[in-house]
């Protein structure tokens, strides 16, 4: 198991809403943090192989977790932007990480990367079997071909990369912004500003028919770094609950929780996404231990309490 007590560990979107839990978790792993580094953005553009250069110096550990990333909204109106900054950072950094002799690279994918009918539960070695859904296909496209670069860096140059593919992922301190959210913060905000403004009914994207898996920040963070410690294979590992649930009983949970009486249209002339959302998730257990903790209407009422306390 690699001992994190004396290592330099860059986390690349460590200021960020998983970021932030993956330091915790390093932390209480035994990482000095002293040791640990976060690059900002606005110094350090990892689209740029300089900054990368610049960034991974004397670095023992790199856990990338930048991403350029948001939800269906975001994926229509720039999946250039996606595909280009996504792409870029992460095959620059691995570039720059393996010239630099760094020991361990953790790269976090992304469950986008699934091809659009996928068996369900989504097993990693069904990852290749198909297009993924056409939305979000130029971001899920753009991270499954780093997983490519670090097989093959491995292959080559017998570097150490590791790739993780979490689940959709919620919590506290997550993107609430209606641009770029995903589907669970965005739902909060929508049902919060209803009952704010007195509103009877609220509108939702698609049909409800979708299923979704989502998974506790803290406990993705927790398997990030238990990967960390202790995988060292090149294949692929899902990150996840095995718990799937309908977008419609999803938005009728939150409505719930949240106490909202008014009633939920469907707007079927909106796109639904990939049809289900779930993952098995055997292989994060055989090989280093991770099962998800956080039951999901817990999760999901410590993330509205939050919002409530500090989004809104």
């Amino acid at each position: 198991m690699l001992s994190l007590g004396d290592k330099q560990i860059l986390v690349t979107g460590g200021a960020g809403f998983l970021g932030k839990q993956v330091v915790e978790q390093l932390i209480q792993a035994g990482a000095n943090p002293d040791n640990i580094n976060i690059p900002r953005s606005r110094v350090c553009d990892l689209r740029d192989l300089h900054s990368c250069t610049e960034a991974v110096k004397n670095q023992d550990v790199i856990i990338h977790l930048a991403a350029h990333v948001g939800g269906i909204g975001l994926n229509r109106e720039k999946p250039a932007e996606l595909f280009y900054d996504n792409l870029m950072m992460g095959a620059q950094l691995i570039h720059a990480a393996h010239q630099a002799g760094v020991s361990k690279f953790v790269c976090v994918g992304t469950i986008c990367a699934y091809p659009k009918f996928t068996p369900v539960p989504f097993k990693e070695d069904d990852l290749w079997a198909g297009y993924p859904e056409e939305t979000n296909a130029p971001y899920g496209i753009a991270k499954k071909a780093l997983l490519v670069q670090l097989q093959s860096y491995r292959l080559q140059y017998g570097f150490d990369g590791i790739y993780l593919l979490p689940v959709n992922l919620y919590g506290p301190e997550d993107n609430f912004n209606p641009e770029s959210s995903h589907v669970i913060p965005a739902l909060i905000r929508k049902v919060h500003e209803a009952q704010q403004r007195g509103d009877r009914t609220l509108p939702v994207w698609g049909d409800g028919s979708p299923t979704r898996e989502f998974l506790y920040s803290t406990d993705a963070a927790r398997g990030i770094v238990m990967a960390t410690q202790k995988y060292e294979e090149s294949e692929p590992v899902n990150l996840g609950t095995n718990y799937e649930i309908s977008i419609r009983d999803l938005v009728e949970l939150i409505c719930e929780l949240m106490e909202f009486k008014g009633e939920i249209v469907w707007e079927t002339d909106k796109p639904n996404g990939q049809p289900r959302r779930c993952l098995d998730t055997s292989r994060a257990t055989e090989k280093f231990g991770f099962i998800a903790e956080t039951e999901f209407r817990q999760g999901l009422k410590n993330t509205i309490d939050w919002y409530r306390n500090h989004g809104s």
